[in-house]
């Protein structure tokens, strides 16, 4: 068992480029692979969850090769995958699993989606149900958990589709079986979530139109090969955004972070805190904005968070939550029910190991409220959440007592390195191995 072990104190500086974006690079990989031509990705995110979607490409007769973070797809068209072999283990990634059950919906042949128990445990209803709508046939256990078991498709025809819940993956794979559907797909989304999928589906010449909270694809679209360029990942640059806030004499440079407008909810929710963030060198990277961050140590601010910034923070609530365990008096968040039905329940998890930081945590059916103080230290459980053991290694920059975090190792799903790259810039960590 994978165990960080993090001593008190310590103070973050430094200039540092981060991993790059993961919903982007496991965007890269599904549409080069079903475009015409050959594409080039570069600043590929060298994670478990992205090389398991390159895996799976490759099991459809997709050639992929790659050189470290360069990828070079040779796409055989909207129609051109085989049936795979063998199940296609999507591991601990949702991403993955339900971008690709959109994509299998339209295919003629079987497939099967299995994924770790902990994906296996994550609900899969909110997407079948919609493709069952356009005509698919999807089997899977009891309550829509995974293994999904997807039947040759003869054929999907679009619907319109109003999402009861804000999701980035949901409208993505209803976007990615519209391609196969006949007709106009047309999503609604209650808030506006990530709009990876809309950007790269144009730059591989697809048609998308979005107006507002709606977005159309017209089916039957040829996608063109394009050479796609992969931010750093904002959701990993935010736990040293965090860190470089609550140490004392800290200053930090996030270089080439993607700065899109649906995922900036981390900086505007720090901000708002009081943190010292400015956005340097601002560029337009094939159609992602993408820029450097520089942060610099601040006395941060309880607040209640407002709304409309949740969707566009989801994946940061875990190191957000340690920025308000260290800041001056409460935070409180609340229309966040998503956060329980991630990798872990994120909600319950957190405040269960703030709790034993001392730190006065109280969980709410669709947020928390957190009280700031002086974390101190002990044993966390991250429930093999990635997320939940980098957000509580931050923690100890602040601590008054050694943090142990167990069950560490899918961290490398989204942020390989981390604890080498968090040891160079000065957060006292190790890694046992167990």
């Amino acid at each position: 068992m994978t165990q960080f072990i993090c001593r008190p104190g310590g103070k973050v500086n430094g200039s540092i480029r981060v991993p790059g974006d993961k919903s982007i690079s496991h965007r890269s990989i599904i549409l080069s692979s079903i475009a015409e031509g050959t594409s080039h990705v570069s600043g590929f995110l060298q994670g478990e969850d992205s090389l398991n979607t390159i895996k799976a490409f490759q099991q459809m007769g997709v050639s992929i090769e790659r050189d470290q973070d360069q990828v070079r797809v040779c796409g055989v068209g909207l129609h051109g995958l085989e049936k795979p072999g063998a199940d296609l283990d999507m591991g601990n990634s949702g991403t993955a699993m339900r971008l690709l059950l959109g994509l299998l919906a339209g295919q003629a042949f079987d497939s099967r989606l299995s994924g770790d128990s902990s994906l296996s445990s994550r609900p899969m209803r909110r997407v079948i149900d919609p493709l069952q709508a356009m005509g698919a046939t999807i089997e899977s256990e009891s309550g829509g958990r995974a293994p999904l078991q997807i039947k040759a498709s003869s054929g999907l025809t679009a619907i319109e589709y109003d999402m009861p819940v804000a999701s980035a993956q949901v409208k993505s794979c209803l976007l990615l079986a519209g391609l196969y559907a006949s007709g106009e797909t047309i999503v609604r989304e209650p808030a506006p979530t990530r709009d990876h999928s809309e950007r790269m589906l144009r730059a591989f010449g697809c048609e998308v139109i979005s107006n507002d909270s709606e977005i159309r694809l017209p089916g039957k679209q040829v996608l063109l090969a394009c050479d796609i360029e992969v931010p750093a990942d904002i959701s990993s640059a935010a736990f040293l955004m965090v860190a470089a806030s609550i140490a004392a004499d800290s200053e930090i440079t996030l270089r080439h972070v993607g700065i899109n407008p649906t995922r900036t909810g981390i900086i505007d929710i720090l901000k708002l805190m009081g943190a010292d963030i400015e956005l340097l060198n601002q560029r337009d990277i094939g159609g992602e904005p993408v820029a450097d961050i520089s942060v610099r140590s601040a006395e941060l601010a309880g607040i209640d968070i407002p709304s409309h910034l949740v969707p566009l923070a989801i994946d940061e609530f875990p190191v957000l939550f340690i920025a308000a365990a260290c800041a001056d008096g409460t935070t409180r968040l609340s229309g966040a029910e998503e956060l329980r039905v991630k990798e872990s329940d994120r909600i319950q998890v957190m405040a269960d190991g703030l709790t034993v930081l001392g730190i006065d945590a109280q969980s709410r059916d669709d947020g928390i409220v957190i009280q700031g103080g002086e974390p101190g230290g002990g044993v966390i459980e991250s429930h093999g959440d990635h997320r939940i053991a980098m957000a509580f290694s931050i923690a100890s920059l602040r601590a008054t007592k050694e943090i142990r975090i167990n069950e560490c190792a899918n961290v490398n799903t989204s942020f390989p390195g981390f604890a080498e790259l968090a040891h160079q810039i000065g957060i006292k960590i190790k890694v046992n191995a167990g």
